[in-house]
C-alpha cells in the first residue's frame, strides 16, 4: 500500500514512516495541511493518516476539501485522547475511522489493513498469472501450488507488476509506489529486487513471467511465461 501520513510532530512522523516502511509500505510525509493536501491531490494514495492539529490548514478542512472534490481515499484521523467530539467531527468531516493518541503501532497497521479492505481499493482476494498466485491481504505468493517466500519488498515489487494486469511498469513508478515519492537513493534497487524475483518464482519453476521492457521498465506475463 501507498500510505501518505500527515502530522506536524516530527519525530512521531519519522517514526511512523520507518515503522510502516517495515511492514512493507511505502510512505510519504506532510507535516502541514496545506503541503498534505497538496500532496494528496497530485500523487494516488491506498490511505492517508491525517492528524487534526496541523500549522497552515487543520486535519478538519484538509479532510474536508477532498471530500469535496470527489476523493473517497479512505482517511484515518489522528485524534487527541479522550477527545470524543473531535472524533465525532472526524466522521462528520468525511474520514473513515479515527485514533485517539497515544495509540498501538500494532493497532494502528490493523486500522490501515481494514480500511483499505472495507473500501475495497486495489485489495483484490488474489492476483492470478497461470500458476502464480498473488494474496494481498495475506501477503502470500505460491506457484505451482508450492508457497515461494519473498521479503517484504520483493513483494510489494511483485504485487506492483500484477496490479498492472499485464501492463508495463516503469522504474520510476516502482519506486514511488513500494518505496515513496522522496527516495534519493540508488534507483539500481529495482533490479536487485527484480532478479531476485526471477531467481524466486520464475527459475525454479522453468518460467520467464518477469520480464523487461527496454527502456521502458518491467512487466508480469499474464500466461506465467
Amino acid at each position: 500500500m501507498r500510505v501518505l501520513v500527515v502530522e506536524d510532530e516530527r519525530r512521531l512522523a519519522a517514526a511512523l514512516q520507518r515503522g510502516l516502511r517495515a511492514e512493507g509500505f511505502a510512505v510519504d510525509l506532510a507535516h502541514d495541511g496545506e503541503d498534505g493536501l497538496w500532496l494528496a491531490t497530485e500523487h494516488d494514495y491506498d490511505v492517508i493518516v491525517l492528524d487534526i492539529m496541523l500549522p497552515r490548514l487543520n486535519g478538519y478542512r484538509v479532510c474536508a476539501r477532498l471530500r469535496a472534490a470527489g476523493d473517497d481515499t479512505p482517511i484515518l484521523m489522528l485524534t487527541a485522547k479522550d477527545g470524543e467530539l473531535d472524533e465525532a467531527e472526524a466522521l462528520d468531516t468525511g474520514a473513515d475511522d479515527f485514533l485517539s493518541k497515544p495509540f498501538s503501532y500494532v493497532v494502528l497497521v490493523a486500522r490501515l489493513r481494514a480500511l483499505v479492505r472495507r473500501t475495497g481499493r486495489r485489495l483484490p482476494q488474489t492476483l492470478e498469472f497461470g500458476d502464480l498466485a498473488i494474496d494481498p491481504a495475506r501477503r502470500t505468493c505460491t506457484r505451482a501450488g508450492a508457497e515461494v517466500r519473498l521479503t517484504t519488498r520483493e513483494f510489494a515489487v511483485l504485487e506492483c507488476l500484477a496490479r498492472a494486469s499485464g501492463g508495463v511498469v516503469s522504474k520510476r513508478e516502482i519506486l514511488e509506489r513500494v518505496w515513496d515519492s522522496a527516495y534519493d537513493g540508488d534507483p539500481n534497487i529495482v533490479e536487485v529486487h527484480i532478479s531476485a524475483l526471477r531467481r524466486k518464482i520464475d527459475a525454479p519453476f522453468g518460467r520467464a513471467a518477469v520480464g523487461t521492457v527496454r527502456g521502458a521498465g518491467y512487466r508480469l506475463a499474464v500466461d506465467g511465461g
